[in-house]
């Protein structure tokens, strides 16, 4: 690890039996799921329910998949957009867009259709598979684009299907894979090639397409694989993969072959991608939750003997605030991983009272950095620090680089720009050079996080760069709502910023300047912005004022706002 200004080290912290440094086996996403099915065969892979797949039937469907989309014209290096909730159905999809040779452009089920549709024009997709309550949206959103096949994967207990099914234009999955072989087409894709366009505002706020290449996904996978089950990755000379213990092995979370994980954060988004990705490298058994309920996952850890979870802080401060918590046998989990956002400090010593036998860790990361960046160790005994997001993993710098040009390197413990460099750091931003230039600096990520580490390494996140806020998990970015508020004929200026809300994170207020002789209703304005967002964008107050206040230059002080936002009752 490198701090920049400050001689740290990680020596003495470093989890035993852990090397520095792995080799990451040049193979694509594809290929190593291959290996996996191969390794676990009859081992169930998914849970839905009743419905299970194994981690052979999982293969084969998925090759069913890509024969699909091949035969529907789809080749290489061709983006297919991933337009499902968890489900059943979602990872033989995925498996299936990467093993046809193109690439998965995920995304969320309840965008609206401008959204989708600016990802559909962005991405130049030629296929989507959606789901039976969805695709309707989806057709809206494609009409006069190159996208010509949707294919519609049917209702499970995870993600009903309350919709007849497909309509004009759309094929059934079961037809769309009827008939087709369980082996993989043949492809001329590599590791250099994309697998993921996957979708952040980044740290301006604006929606990008991160160009995620195969090997960025393997090099996680294998960190993740490393950190939490002590194995390596270790490739063959004929594309495949087996996992090797470490000589010295800690006891960590995961055994592989012999764990259980239920699945509750969006598929569609990297931080529950990625996981599930290492998760099924080592033969672990998902069981999907569909929408979340916290008394239903509380009994679904019980009678599945979960291992190991991860989620989002809103979910574990649910958790925590469920009765059933205290009546659960929950004594079969050995690691709970919070990601996605910063978890405040109460929340996470209520998770080691619920789970006494588990070790309780948070991790950082970023769809930049393909998910995973630094973590708490989880093996036994090694050192971990309260408020940290851990130690840097194998093969990854950081830097704590000054706030400002000219400014001094900030030292061991002194705030400063966060920086990463790794074999997980991603291949950029598609067409967007400008941004791919000032975020992506000869091998490094400026991750536009306001970091510290300590003179042991461990690294501590602090604040989100920008003015970016995160509600239960989710980034939302306060300009976006802001260019939407002042299309209203009532609204003069708006400013958007985060108010603190544990339950949630912080959720976004509006401070509203009318326009000249109005009186803008605010119920009226939550509504106007809700029309265009998704559901965790919705601004949940507006509070109407004179003025902005700002500096001589004339930039809105929201420090000042969030100060009077907080001071606001939340009912």
């Amino acid at each position: 690890m490198r701090v920049t200004g400050a001689t740290t080290s990680t020596r003495g912290y470093w989890p035993d039996g852990l090397p520095r440094h792995l080799d990451y086996p040049r193979v694509t996403v594809g290929e190593l799921h291959a290996s996996t099915a191969a390794t676990y065969g009859d081992r169930v892979a998914l849970r839905d329910g009743e419905q299970t797949l194994t981690f052979a039937e999982l293969h084969a469907r998925a090759c069913a998949v890509a024969h699909g989309l091949r035969a529907a014209g789809v080749r290489d290096r061709d983006v297919v957009v991933l337009h499902l909730p968890n489900s059943l159905w979602f990872m033989p999809c995925y498996y299936g867009i990467l093993l046809a040779g193109a690439v998965v452009s995920p995304t969320n089920p309840l965008q609206p259709a401008p959204g989708l549709r600016a990802q559909i024009e962005e991405t130049g997709a030629v296929a989507a598979i959606s789901h039976a309550d969805h695709v309707g949206v989806l057709q809206e959103a494609r009409a006069g684009t190159r996208l010509d096949t949707v294919v519609v994967v049917p209702g499970t207990a995870a993600a009903p299907a309350s919709a007849a099914g497909p309509d004009g234009g759309t094929v059934a999955l079961a037809d769309f894979v009827a008939g087709h072989p369980a082996t993989a087409p043949r492809t001329g894709i590599g590791p250099d090639d994309v697998a993921h366009l996957a979708y952040t505002g980044g740290t301006t706020g604006v929606p990008k397409a991160v160009r995620v290449l195969h090997r960025n996904v393997i090099a996680n996978v294998a960190q993740m694989t490393g950190w939490r089950a002590a194995h390596a990755i270790t490739g063959g000379t004929d594309g495949g993969c087996t996992l090797t213990p470490f000589e010295d092995a800690p006891d960590t979370g995961v055994t592989p072959g012999d764990a259980v994980t239920i699945v509750v954060s969006p598929m569609f988004h990297a931080h529950a991608l990625i996981n599930s990705n290492f998760l099924l490298t080592c033969g672990t058994t998902l069981v999907l939750l569909g929408r979340f309920s916290a008394p239903r996952m509380l009994e679904l850890i019980e009678r599945e003997r979960a291992t190991y979870v991860t989620g989002s802080p809103t979910m574990w401060h649910a958790l925590t605030g469920c009765p059933d918590a205290a009546t659960r046998d929950l004594s079969s989990l050995r690691v709970v991983s919070s990601g996605a956002a910063p978890i405040d400090p109460s929340t996470m010593d209520a998770l080691e009272r619920i789970f006494p036998a588990a070790t309780v860790v948070e991790g950082y990361g970023l769809t930049e950095s393909t998910c995973l960046v630094s973590a708490l160790p989880v093996s036994r005994g090694a050192r971990r620090k309260a408020g940290s997001v851990g130690l840097p993993v194998f093969d990854t710098r950081v830097e704590i680089r000054a706030l400002a040009p000219g400014d001094p390197p900030p030292g061991p413990g002194e705030r400063g720009q966060l920086w990463v460099s790794g074999p997980q750091v991603t291949d950029g931003y598609l067409d967007r050079p400008e941004a791919t230039a000032e975020q992506f600096v000869d091998g490094w990520l400026a991750t536009g996080d306001i970091a510290y580490a300590d003179e042991d390494g461990f690294l501590y996140i602090c604040d989100r760069a920008k003015d970016m806020l995160i509600y239960k998990g989710y980034n939302v970015y306060p300009r976006a709502l802001e260019d939407l508020l002042v299309t209203h004929p009532d609204v003069d200026a708006a400013a958007v910023v985060g108010r603190d809300v544990p339950s949630v994170g912080q959720e976004p207020v509006a401070f509203v300047v009318p326009a000249a002789g109005r009186r803008p209703d605010p119920g009226e304005l939550l509504a106007h912005v809700a029309a265009q967002v998704l559901p965790y964008q919705k601004i949940r107050a507006v509070h109407l004022v004179d003025r902005l206040p700002s500096t001589a230059a004339g930039k809105i002080l929201k420090t000042e706002l969030r100060e009077q936002a907080n001071a606001q009752p939340t009912g």
